[in-house]
């Protein structure tokens, strides 16, 4: 039951972060499978693009919405591509090693924080 209750603990601060910064499954939910709750690199990533499929995000992305900031046809090419894209990411990722997959992250956290900490 505790188990249970961090899932859905993890899934709010990955939801407030989500609606707040705009980052949530892979920066977010990602690391704290694997480090917290034991999971390979492979299963968190699969686990995450799992709850992505829901429309978890519609109550948040209708608040931005509402409120001007959401440009629809730029994310409904994003999306486009995004669902083309998921599915080569994961055929590459399946026949990757979990060390490899764990570098590659690892990197693509590390150069995204750089450029924000450094942008002007």
């Amino acid at each position: 039951m505790a188990e249970i209750l961090l899932y859905v603990l993890l899934g709010v601060v990955a939801g407030i972060f989500s609606g707040l910064i705009g980052i949530g499954g892979g920066v977010i939910i990602i690391p704290v499978l694997v480090f917290v709750f034991g999971l390979s690199q492979h299963q968190a990533q699969g686990t995450t693009l799992a709850l992505l499929v829901p429309p978890i995000g519609l109550l948040a992305a209708w608040t931005y919405y509402s409120k001007g900031y959401v440009d629809l046809r730029v994310a409904g090419l994003i999306g486009i591509g995004f669902f083309a894209g998921g599915l080569l990411g994961a055929k590459l990722a399946v026949g990757a090693s979990n060390s490899v997959l764990e570098k590659l992250f690892g990197a693509a956290l590390f150069l995204i924080s750089l450029k924000m900490i450094f942008a002007k």
